[in-house]
């Protein structure tokens, strides 16, 4: 069994459990509409879902992982 790239529940999609991978999913769509919004860097924006409180927990997680990974 293929374990999620941040949890240790079983990967199903992208190397994500079903909850990251929604996660991973929504931060990768809503990216190219703040990038044409705000001008945003894929870093700035990365650093931005993860520290907005707004933002749920399994989107922080993701962004914190994609920032370590440089993906």
């Amino acid at each position: 069994m293929l374990k999620c790239k941040i949890c240790d529940k079983e990967a199903v999609e992208n190397g994500y459990c079903k909850s990251h991978g929604k996660a991973y999913e929504n931060v990768m769509k809503t990216y190219s509409e703040w990038s044409k919004a705000l001008e945003i860097t894929w870093k700035e924006y990365l650093s931005r879902i993860a520290e907005n409180p707004l933002t749920g927990e399994w989107a922080k997680e993701v962004a914190q992982h994609l920032t370590r990974n440089e993906e």
